[in-house]
């Protein structure tokens, strides 16, 4: 008998408890995927580095990767994780938000989608056969779904619009994604696909697209188009209102989301993959998360404060540097102090999801998420 992908460990509420088995080794869940944009974390940060955070899953980003280095480029040294010398699992995203957010010039069509690199204006089309081979050729254990990322903003008739056109792409994706995993020389042809759930701020939209997607049997599901503009109550509703709908055997990804407490409320309602460029962004400004809240080291109080960034905290900054030198390293615009800040960011993020999972496992996760939300609101500055 074929073993599941997923395995449900536990639930609490919604809350889920899980395994998830790739071809590059077992996923604990929750779990918060590190952002490696361009196949490395921005601030300087190596995959030496992330092996020593605790990171379990990197994300790359397939758009930018197509057009540097070019995906046939990283097939040719052997796929991503060869590239980047890595051998845990990697999630690559579709392409889709970044077709739409960073194109000005794009035209969509029922084919796919005509747009202008970013670099050198260059006119690339991407669809999703296009999506699913520029994944292939990068051999990332988890590929996503080619996707329209309607605006929050968007009028109901745009949004269903889009939302269908989304789910016959998905479609196409399946079926491309089969095919090339049949082919003898792909790399890894054990690649999963996981789909993407629309529909911006329209609770019906998104259950009945929630419940269209389900019938496809994919290896997991996203919730995408959230933390583009809608509050966190919106949010909240959304994830309360479709989540129910996508199949709990399996798992479900909350795409580009986001702080602390996004995603401890998101646990509680049933997601169990996470990702957002915030700890790595902010670290690279000097704002770093503590259980007593956020600090911006930039602050002339930290200017003599010999203490680490957070007492007890095992990173590779805490267990060496004060508060003090990694602002002075900031002041003088060091890259060291850049590379430390993200550094604990990450394993703060890391450490955070095996506090969920060790609590999710002794079934107090309600206990920890309120101590955890009141201990980070204590103190920011």
């Amino acid at each position: 008998m074929k073993q599941k992908k997923y395995c449900l460990l536990k639930q609490e509420g919604r809350a889920k408890r899980g395994e998830f088995h790739t071809v590059h080794g077992t996923v604990q869940t929750p779990v918060f995927m590190n952002v490696g944009t361009v196949a490395a974390i921005k601030g300087a940060v190596s995959t030496e580095d992330l092996e020593s955070i605790g990171t379990q899953i990197e994300l790359s980003n397939t758009y930018h990767l197509h057009v540097r280095p070019g995906d046939t480029i990283i097939r040719q040294m052997g796929g991503l994780h060869r590239f980047m010398s890595w051998d845990r699992p990697i999630l690559t995203d579709s392409g889709g938000f970044q077709v739409f957010s960073l194109a000005g010039l794009r035209k969509i069509k029922e084919e796919g989608v005509y747009f202008h690199s970013h670099i050198d204006g260059r006119k690339i089309f991407m669809g999703p056969e296009e999506s699913m081979q520029i994944q292939s050729n990068l051999a990332s254990t988890i590929a996503m779904a080619f996707d329209e990322c309607p605006s929050s903003k968007a009028d109901r008739e745009y949004v269903q619009h889009s939302v269908d056109r989304t789910a016959r792409w998905l479609e196409r994706c399946k079926k491309e994604m089969e095919r090339l995993n049949r082919l003898p020389d792909t790399i890894n042809r054990e690649q999963m696909l996981f789909g993407i759930n629309q529909g911006a701020v329209f609770s019906d939209i998104r259950i009945d697209h929630a419940r269209r997607i389900a019938d496809l049997d994919l290896d997991g599901y996203a919730v995408g188009g959230l933390a583009v503009g809608e509050t966190h109550e919106e949010m909240y509703h959304i994830l309360e209102e479709t989540v129910p709908h996508l199949p709990v055997e399996k798992p479900t990804y909350l795409m580009g989301v986001g702080t602390p407490a996004n995603i401890l409320e998101g646990v509680e309602r049933g997601i169990d993959f996470f990702d957002c460029v915030y700890p790595s962004r902010n670290g690279r400004h000097g704002h770093v998360y503590t259980n007593r809240g956020k600090l911006n080291l930039f602050n002339a109080r930290y200017e003599l404060d010999d203490r680490p960034i957070e007492e007890g905290c095992g990173c590779p900054a805490c267990r060496r540097y004060s508060r003090a030198y990694v602002r002075h390293l900031l002041k003088a615009k060091e890259m060291l102090g850049m590379r430390l800040c993200v550094l604990h960011n990450l394993y703060f993020y890391n450490t955070m999801m095996a506090e969920i999972r060790d609590a999710l496992d002794r079934g107090s996760f309600a206990a920890y998420k309120k101590a955890k939300l009141e201990g980070m609101e204590a103190e920011n500055g």
